[in-house]
């Protein structure tokens, strides 16, 4: 008996043994199926979550695309290609060749893709390597140029500029009557350097612009490349002409956006540049704006351009023929007319560097009609030391520091000089945490973020929305700029209340259902991360809905008490749909500021992840 009981036993031990076996290998399959039907895309900014995101995702039903608000900076891609993390999809809007080139032999060539082939060659050939590889395309353009208040033109009776001149004579017309005539929010490094190329966008434009541009962007270079002897030092004359003929001065240095704004919208500037959005923004005021070109030296008109971002695809897609089609699915729906017009503003014209795309002008810049059918859109020269070098040297002319042929020495001097050393490691990581999502579990990289920042702000839960981190946890040793930038760069804050269970259930619904003007979950990537407790999600045809939320696997009772931190950008949280019960205090500074402070004195320890969303 004792016999034929044992063997029973044995037998029901070995069943149990088999079954979770198997449903061990289920749930690793599984969490493979997911990675592999999944196409990581990093977007430069939080704003693209809002319609463009969701867009893509929506045209692409059989595809899940994870977007990750990453960072506008080449280096953090170059950081993450060194570290073996480097995503599917990466984009970018301060770009230059120069500062892509040491990841040039990890981004898959597109030149001769449909994608490619759509893009004007005027423009095309600001992307192409010297072997004629193409790594990144452009997406739909920003317009820069001269916001100009033609209500006050025609109250003084002065004529619209139409030439360099005649924009120089309007200028001094405005300062007779006590308004100014022309300034900008010189401020801001990109107005520096934007103001300089633009008012030479022809001569860049030219062979030997083009020449130039080739050589200073070739990632094949191994020497750093200075500025040229022919097109640079005209640029530099023009522009000392131009702050001559302004009256442009050291207090205009102290300017911000929303300074000129105010003086613009006073009735007090004329004409200041920027971006041609802020054309619709003054006429919705009531204040009749028009928007115009550089005028150039040779009578030619430009408009300085800033694509909204250009976008690249790992190599390694090609190792796999399913994953490369997706993706090239998803870049395709990317570039598309239709997610491209949720790139811009409202009111905001769509200008494409593609042939696809139709060119559909608006009142708002029907005065440059011409020059953008003449494809005189320059593309501006956007590497680091460009803006950074575009800043310093722009700020002394104006000041009155440097002449013309001073300013192209000092600018050709610092394009020269070798990198500053590298800075200290302030954060050592021992383990490697993926960011991908799984229906069991959650995302890994994210809890371990989310985990170390509950700590970090001493709450009992944290919920954070699915945009907070930009990625994997790396084994990597991080600087305090790498660090810093594990934390969503778009004024991502923390809000802290006390609250009932009953509330915290409340909170976390809102997160993940979503609530008029905060963040709406459009797919499993961009569901909250929590931390401190664990959450059950039905996902549906139309969206996400709550079921079960619990702490240490005991369902959460209403009259429970926690203190509980919130993660979120500021639009969000103020849209939030709080009662008199609940209070958010706002911490004094941002996540990213807190985080990096906690790094800082090198000693962070980052905690463990754990399994906090089960999707079913």
């Amino acid at each position: 008996m004792k016999e034929k009981k044992w063997h029973r036993v044995l037998a029901v031990f070995f069943v149990m043994v088999t079954v979770l076996s198997l449903l061990s290998g289920c749930g690793g399959k599984s969490a493979e199926k997911e990675d592999a039907e999944t196409i990581t895309v990093y977007l430069w900014s939080t704003s693209l979550y809002d319609k463009y995101a969701p867009y893509i995702q929506e045209q692409l039903p059989d595809i899940n695309v994870e977007f990750v608000v990453g960072n506008n900076d080449l280096d953090f891609y170059r950081f993450l290609n060194e570290n073996g993390g480097l995503p599917d999809i990466i984009t970018c809007c301060r770009f230059s060749l120069h500062d892509a080139s040491p990841l040039k032999d990890s981004l898959m060539d597109l030149s001769t893709t449909n994608a490619a082939g759509a893009v004007y060659d005027t423009y095309l050939n600001n992307f192409k390597n010297e072997d004629g590889s193409v790594n990144w395309l452009p997406v739909c353009a920003d317009a820069h140029g001269f916001i100009v208040n033609k209500d006050l033109f025609e109250k003084y009776e002065i004529p619209l500029p139409t030439d360099y001149e005649s924009f120089v004579s309007a200028c001094q017309a405005f300062e007779k009557v006590g308004i100014r005539g022309y300034t900008a929010d010189y401020y801001y490094d990109y107005t520096c350097m934007e103001t300089l190329q633009g008012l030479s966008a022809s001569e860049l434009s030219s062979v030997d612009g083009r020449k130039w541009r080739t050589t200073y962007s070739d990632p094949d270079h191994t020497k750093r490349e200075g500025l040229d002897s022919n097109v640079w030092p005209e640029a530099f004359e023009r522009m000392e002409q131009f702050i001559q003929d302004t009256g442009l001065s050291r207090n205009d240095l102290d300017l911000n956006y929303d300074d000129v704004v105010e003086m613009y919208g006073s009735g007090k500037l004329a004409m200041y540049f920027g971006s041609s959005f802020s054309v619709k923004m003054f006429q919705d005021q009531g204040i009749n704006t028009t928007f115009l070109p550089f005028f150039q030296e040779n009578g030619e008109k430009w408009l300085m351009t800033t694509p909204y971002f250009q976008v690249a695809l790992n190599r390694d897609l090609a190792q796999d023929e399913t994953r490369r089609k997706k993706a090239m699915k998803v870049l395709d729906t990317m570039l598309s007319e239709d997610a491209q017009s949720r790139i811009i503003s409202d009111g905001q014209d769509l200008l494409s560097y593609s042939q696809d795309v139709d060119l559909k002008l608006t009142e708002y810049l029907k005065d440059v009609k011409p020059v953008i059918e003449e494809n005189h859109m320059y593309i501006r020269i956007a590497s680091n030391d460009f803006f950074s070098v575009s800043r310093d040297v722009v700020s002394r002319m104006i000041s009155g520091e440097y002449d013309a042929a001073q300013a192209y020495q000092s600018f050709n001097t610092q394009l020269l000089e070798e990198e500053a050393t590298s800075e200290n490691i302030v954060l050592d990581s021992q383990k490697s945490y993926s960011n991908r999502f799984h229906s069991s579990g959650g995302n890994a990289a994210y809890s371990v973020m989310a985990n170390t920042l509950r700590s970090i702000y001493g709450s009992d839960v944290l919920i954070a929305t699915g945009n907070s981190f930009t990625g994997n946890v790396l084994k990597a040793g991080y600087t305090e700029k790498q660090a810093g930038n594990m934390i969503m760069p778009n004024s991502l804050s923390a809000y802290i209340s006390k609250m009932s269970g009953a509330e915290l259930k409340e909170t976390v619904r809102n997160f993940v259902e979503g609530y008029q003007g905060g963040f709406i979950p459009f797919n499993r990537g961009s569901l909250p991360v929590v931390s401190g407790i664990s959450v059950e999600i039905k996902e549906t045809e139309d969206g996400y809905i709550l079921k079960k939320v619990k702490k240490d696997g005991k369902t959460v009772q209403d009259k429970d008490t926690f203190t509980v931190t919130c993660l979120a950008i500021p639009k969000h949280m103020e849209a939030y749909p709080a009662d008199d019960t609940v209070v958010f205090d706002g911490a004094d500074t941002t996540v990213k500021n807190t985080w990096t402070g906690y790094v800082s004195d090198g000693d962070a320890v980052l905690a463990e992840p754990e399994d906090y969303i089960t999707l079913r």
